[in-house]
């Protein structure tokens, strides 16, 4: 069905997809390991979810797949499984299909590895194409290489696949309102290099819901490929221990679906938190010819400017630029809520005279103190000397890092010295982990 597939996408009409898979057999099949377990536990509840959707006018369904790639499953203990899951999910889409009567498209579901700063590079490509293998060899008709953050991912994703096949692929990130990566790549400069892959079609899956979804496409829609849209229902949280999702109505879907094929989609469907009922919708929508009620418009985000004026180079990189002496003191900031003992020591050490700067720690030893970019900036407001505090990403995500930098910034502080940090095992919690998704380098760069 692979001609066919083509033949559909580039000349129409559109191509209506299934919806969110894992959440729905999570909810529906107690004590998994993962979504993809279930294709040998309870195979049924696989089958009967493609059957809701291909009842609910789905003409392209995705195999239970998205996480069966080899380290993934190892982190359920499944790895050993993993030729009976992959080859089991594409049996089932195959056995739904069959008892439908109806034609309908099923596509091989390949996701992200994950975590790749703790992978070997080399070994990305093997792992991808593993897949893909037994995915081809059991039926499918084409690939879903989806929810991508990373476009250096997804390219090395593609191209792995491809070199052991050559199925039909769909290749799918995933951006946020303002049409970007989590790594800060907009949705039009994706496309170009997507577009110069051999791929079928591009376009965008997961995210924030349908209205990221639409400001994606619109920006994608020069690169000259059929598009995708199968967005999330819209932004999930976190209940009782549960993923939830916001409510989002079928009414809502079929305008987004109308949207959608206005900016050149010619796949629709959903991901997480849809269900049948939205897919029911967009197929109406589709077969009704609904035209969008209102032209869709993204919003250009609005960039805050810095007023102009030149930027005061700081008293230390001045010193350091003339080769002059430079004295700092360190100190380390408070176990306690308290900073005036703190405030006292740094003005004492300002009017003798001998000291130009203090360097504040960044929790010591792995102990936790107060943080040391609030005790600078406490310190250069009340005692008015320049501080260099540490900075470690032991204990901070990247994100994380980058708030208290930006806060620090607004607040005049100025000086950063970047420390990798003491091991946690040697301080308060040996129990703990550090996150160390960046080193003190990559803090610095």
């Amino acid at each position: 069905m692979a001609g066919s597939f083509l033949d559909r996408v580039r000349q129409g009409p559109p191509i209506v997809a299934d919806g969110g898979m894992g959440a729905l057999i999570l909810g529906a099949v107690p004590r998994l390991r993962c979504p993809e377990e279930a294709n040998l536990s309870a195979p049924e509840s696989v089958i009967a979810v493609h059957a809701s959707y291909i009842r609910a006018g789905a003409e392209l369904i995705e195999t239970n797949t998205f996480g069966a790639n080899r380290r993934k499953l190892a982190a359920h203990f499944l790895d050993d499984r993993f030729e009976e899951i992959n080859s089991a999910g594409v049996r089932l889409a195959r056995e739904a299909r069959e008892v439908s009567g109806r034609d309908v498209f099923i596509a091989g579901s390949i996701g992200p590895l994950g975590e790749l700063e703790s992978l070997d590079t080399t070994s990305h490509g093997s792992l991808y194409a593993e897949q893909a293998q037994v995915l081809e060899g059991r039926g499918v008709d084409l690939f879903f290489i989806e929810t991508f953050f990373d476009i250096d991912e997804l390219v090395d994703a593609v191209a792995a696949v491809r070199a052991v096949s050559s199925l039909p692929i769909v290749a799918l990130m995933t951006f946020d309102e303002d049409a970007e990566t989590s790594g800060g790549v907009a949705a039009a400069a994706a496309a170009r290099r997507l577009a110069g892959l051999d791929v079928a079609v591009i376009g965008t899956n997961h995210g924030a819901g349908p209205h990221a979804a639409l400001a994606a496409l619109s920006d994608m829609g020069q690169s000259g490929r059929p598009l995708a849209a199968l967005p999330n229902v819209g932004l999930a949280s976190i209940s009782g221990g549960r993923v939830v999702y916001p409510h989002s109505s079928p009414e809502y879907f079929a305008e987004f679906a109308a949207q959608a094929v206005s900016l050149g989609a010619a796949i629709v469907g959903g991901c997480c938190g849809t269900t049948p009922a939205q897919i029911e919708a967009i197929r109406a929508a589709l077969d009704s010819g609904r035209a969008p009620t209102v032209a869709f418009e993204a919003a250009d985000r609005e960039l805050p400017l810095a007023p102009a004026g030149a930027v005061a180079e700081t008293a230390l990189a001045q010193a350091l630029s003339e080769g002059a002496w430079v004295v700092s003191v360190e100190l380390d900031p408070p176990k306690g809520g308290t900073l005036d003992a703190l405030v006292g020591v740094a003005r004492r050490l300002r009017e003798s005279g001998l000291v130009g700067f203090v360097d504040v720690n960044d929790n010591p030893m792995a102990r936790a103190r107060m943080n040391a970019m609030m005790a600078s900036v406490a310190i250069e407001r009340d005692a008015g000397i320049e501080t260099i505090p540490h900075l470690t990403p032991r204990d901070s995500t990247v994100m994380g890092l980058e708030g208290v930098l930006l806060g620090a910034h607004a607040q005049g502080v100025r000086n950063v010295l970047a420390v990798t940090g003491d091991p946690p095992h040697v301080g308060d919690y040996p129990g703990s982990r550090g996150v160390y998704e960046v080193d003190s380098i990559g803090l610095v760069h």
